[in-house]
């Protein structure tokens, strides 16, 4: 494992890691820290928000590793299973995900961990900013994941809670607050993308006979009533809305937010083509994510050296 140097004042800095909100586009985390590993730097705290406080979590846990694993085996079968669907408060509750998480993977309370980890949240009443910084790890997570009408809201502290991103998307601020020298931040809302939906073109080919005629037809029929045409003129349907209108507000408070709070370095993965709903695609996230830190490998040893 690489060396890395010590700071003018004769010390290692403090290393944050702010992971931001992006959904599919999340796994990048997953490259980017274990890059980083690579590199010999681990952070010191660790802070996310939407994807990022889960995939944040799984990591001070222990679990990154064994995370990938199973993420990189996700087909796009296996999303749909997941899917516990629901009209109220979101397209899906998010119980069962986080249920088959809390049964895969430990669990452990903040307090009790080795680095310094908070999520980031939104209360529902009273819209405020709330970071989560004690409590079982998967359970602050659970709390920053409810993207407005697609995953439900939790209920954390007696207080409902919607997903970090609608606050603040990259949570360097959060990296500040808990004693981060240098920063390093993930802006997975760099680019707005144009498909927000996996169709069901391109999935025979993909998914092959895992996936039965009737189970391609159901997923095709919900597509085809929640999402609209290819035409340009035809009227945006229900997930091309709430994508795009997700997608334009983070970035619109990621940029107001990292202009007033900057990162040391920012790393955007580039997954312009990726959809809210492509978590089978966690291959490519992973590797843009080490592609990332690779590129940018001088630049986050010089600024280990510089803090």
């Amino acid at each position: 494992m690489a060396e890395h140097s010590t700071g003018k004042r004769g010390r290692r800095p403090t290393v944050g890691l702010a992971l931001g909100s992006g959904s599919a586009r999340g796994w990048a985390h997953i490259g980017v820290i274990q890059e980083l590993e690579v590199l010999g730097i681990r952070p010191d705290v660790v802070a996310g928000t939407s994807i990022g406080a889960l995939v944040g979590g799984v990591y001070v846990a222990g679990q990154l590793d064994a995370f990938e694993e199973w993420v990189t085996r996700l087909t796009f079968r296996d999303v749909i299973g997941f899917l516990d669907i629901s009209f109220s408060g979101g397209f899906v509750k998010g119980e069962r995900l986080f249920s088959f998480f809390s049964e895969q993977h430990l669990n452990p309370k903040i307090e009790e961990l080795t680095q310094r980890f908070a999520t980031v949240a939104t209360d529902m009443q009273l819209g405020r900013e709330v970071w989560i910084q004690s409590g079982p790890v998967l359970d602050a997570a659970r709390a920053s994941c409810a993207l407005p009408g697609l995953f439900s809201p939790v209920k954390h502290d007696d207080r409902w809670m919607l997903d970090g991103g609608l606050v603040n998307p990259v949570p360097v601020s959060v990296c500040r607050a808990l004693g981060a020298d240098l920063v390093i931040a993930v802006n997975l809302n760099g680019q707005l993308i144009g498909r927000h939906l996996s169709h069901d073109d391109g999935l025979v080919d993909e998914m092959g006979e895992a996936v039965s005629a009737e189970e391609r037809s159901m997923w095709g029929k919900m597509v085809d009533y929640f999402s609209s045409e290819d035409d340009a003129n035809a009227t945006p349907g229900f997930f091309d809305v709430i994508g795009a209108s997700v997608n334009i507000m983070q970035d619109r408070i990621t940029r107001s937010r990292m202009a007033g709070e900057p990162a040391e370095l920012t790393l955007i993965p580039m997954l312009e083509d990726f959809a809210i709903m492509d978590f089978h695609r966690a291959a490519d996230a992973i590797e843009e994510g080490r592609r990332l830190v690779r590129a940018n490998a001088e630049r986050i040893q010089w600024l280990m050296g510089r803090v």
